[in-house]
């Protein structure tokens, strides 16, 4: 029985991953201006988590990067219901920030269901893509797949965000700009840092001595329920 490849660097980069995703989350709660651009805090670090998704389908495959995907959702989702239970129990009398605690940390169903929902669909479909094209390029223009999944995998992660968290909170015409803002500040980060990604995708393929195509793989995102990987 074939023993399976010990990796150096992959929980290094799921570790990252899963830090960035959760930073994000709780900076996402103030909408900020920069420049001609208005968006959430969340955006700033954000992009980075595409890139590692990125890196991590491109090196190691979809299969890993799905279990990175599930470990980032379940950490969410489990920061979601700490700080939901630390906000439920009663303050002690000398402290006096529970309303300051609330406004920045406290539970919003609205913002943790769209935030779960647009993480999931947004980054499983940029790893779809991504896989699916390396197979389809031969392995060749990793520009094309790092650029090509994340307009699509970061559009559909914003618009669902954006509509579930802020709409009829927001006036349209700031939400309209908050989308707009957040898709292109997001897929211009992507542009930007591309010659980093090649000498990542570079180096750990090169030290971890692994090169991952998908063939006869299972795009399937919830694998506990089937037997076939």
């Amino acid at each position: 029985m074939d023993s399976k490849p010990v990796f150096r660097y992959f929980d290094i980069l799921m570790a990252l991953f899963v830090a960035v995703l959760l930073i994000s989350n709780i900076a996402s709660t103030k909408i900020l201006t920069l420049w001609k651009f208005t968006f959430d805090g969340g955006t700033i670090l954000f992009p980075l988590s595409y890139i590692f998704g990125d890196i991590l389908t491109e090196v190691y495959g979809y299969r890993n990067s799905r279990k990175v995907i599930w470990t980032g959702f379940f950490c969410a989702l489990l920061m979601s219901v700490v700080l939901w239970a630390v906000q439920m129990l009663p303050p002690a009398a000398e402290w006096t920030s529970q309303a300051a605690f609330e406004s920045i940390l406290g539970f919003i169903p609205r913002i943790v269901i769209a935030s779960l929902i647009a993480y999931f669909a947004g980054e499983f479909s940029n790893a779809i893509i991504l896989s699916k094209l390396k197979i389809k390029t031969k392995g060749k223009y990793l520009w094309v797949r790092t650029i090509g999944s994340t307009l699509v995998g970061e559009g559909i992660d914003t618009v669902i965000f954006c509509m579930i968290a802020f709409y009829g909170v927001l006036p349209n015409s700031l939400l309209v700009s908050i989308i707009i803002s957040n898709y292109i500040f997001k897929c211009g980060v992507e542009i930007f840092l591309t010659p980093i990604t090649y000498k990542a995708v570079g180096f750990l393929k090169k030290k971890e001595g692994v090169d991952v195509y998908d063939h006869n793989t299972s795009y399937n995102p919830f694998p506990f329920f089937f037997k076939k990987p």
